[in-house]
């Protein structure tokens, strides 16, 4: 699939009605120049991880599937982009949106060398306030948690474009 296609397939997480009647049911969709929510999740590990934890970091936040083709493809420039920009300044989290947690993406990690962390949304609870309807869906934060960019769909994260926005939040 190429780079910059949407894995639009429905999630097979139950999402609640939208209903501005139905108190709880109200969304939080993040925006660019928000400040980015702060979330807990695990790790494969199972590690607790934060995005406050990475405040003073350019964090790259991906909401992904072992199931989504453009995900699979977008990865491994990801990993090429983690292994080359330092950790003091610089993070990757990958969100899974998958139901299975570790026992798919495990062996995916395994498979394709991945280094970066990869965490677990299982209930798709991260992923709905951010308002990820489709994925991959990547949400660039400054070292201030403000998100700068909102993108749709895989990316070249190794080109030079992708580099270039990066290390434009690092300087700020």
């Amino acid at each position: 699939m190429a780079v910059g296609a949407l894995c639009t397939a429905p999630f097979s997480h139950a999402e609640p009605p939208q209903s501005k009647n139905r108190p709880g049911f109200e969304r939080s969709i993040v925006q660019v120049g928000d400040e980015a929510p702060n979330f807990t999740l695990r790790d494969l590990a199972g590690n607790v991880r934060s995005l406050s934890q990475l405040r003073g970091k350019v964090v790259l936040l991906n909401f992904w599937a072992t199931w989504c083709g453009p995900c699979r493809v977008e990865m491994p420039a990801m990993e090429q982009l983690y292994r080359t920009l330092p950790r003091r300044e610089f993070e990757i989290l990958a969100v899974s949106t998958d139901a299975q947690g570790a026992a798919v993406t495990r062996p995916f990690q395994q498979e394709m060398g991945f280094t970066f962390p990869i965490l677990h949304d299982s209930e798709y609870r991260v992923g709905l306030t951010y308002g990820a309807r489709t994925i991959p869906v990547t949400f660039m934060v400054d070292r201030r948690g403000i998100v700068r960019q909102k993108i749709f769909g895989a990316r070249n994260w190794d080109s030079p474009e992708a580099r270039d926005l990066i290390h434009e939040l690092m300087k700020s």
